[in-house]
């Protein structure tokens, strides 16, 4: 398997390996550009994305820069996606965002893993774990949701809230660590 199949399939991989260095390289600088652009330029913010994120289901979708990522193409977004200000995704393993979905500013979703002792880390060997949202979610500002997460249908994170744990569908969550205060049920 190469690093990047490592990578994808979850397993331990070398992160300076060359071809993936080059695919950060070559992600950053399309970043640059769409950072640099005037938000009336919705066309060309458009076709950037759409050259760099895996899957955009529409073009109702809205990235407010500036925007940051680390290869793109494991980031899936549903129809009528919006994310505000400074929205960071660390996308080594799969991210999938569902439809309707609205991110606050200083959301940050990352699926990389590091180990926690200092030589192995030192290594510059990680893993990754995917993280998916459900439909109709609503992540507030200032939100970290850490690798392996899954948050269901109809959920709101409260701002401020480290997500460390599998939130079920229909609930309001807060907290660090997040937590589920209340349980919802969806208007029709």
């Amino acid at each position: 398997m190469t690093e990047k199949e490592k990578m994808l399939a979850g397993d331990i991989y070398s992160a300076i390996e060359p071809q993936l260095l080059k695919e950060l390289a070559a992600t950053r600088e399309l970043i640059h550009d769409y950072n640099l652009l005037r938000p009336s330029e919705h066309q060309q913010m458009l076709a950037i994305l759409k050259s760099l994120l895996g899957h955009i289901a529409d073009d109702a979708i809205i990235i407010n820069q500036p925007f940051r990522c680390d290869y793109g193409k494991q980031i899936r977004v549903g129809k009528r996606f919006f994310a505000n200000f400074n929205f960071t995704v660390l996308d080594e393993a799969p991210v999938t965002i569902g439809d309707d979905c609205f991110i606050g500013p200083n959301v940050s979703i990352y699926t990389a893993c590091h180990s926690t002792d200092p030589m192995e880390r030192n290594t510059r060997r990680e893993w990754a774990e995917p993280i998916t949202i459900g439909n109709n979610v609503w992540i507030g500002g200032s939100v970290t949701i850490l690798p392996g997460v899954t948050i269901g249908d109809n959920v709101t994170i409260g701002a401020g809230s480290v997500v460390t744990h599998n939130i079920p569908a229909n609930t309001i969550a807060v907290g660090n660590p997040c937590q589920v205060i209340k349980r919802i049920s969806p208007k029709q």
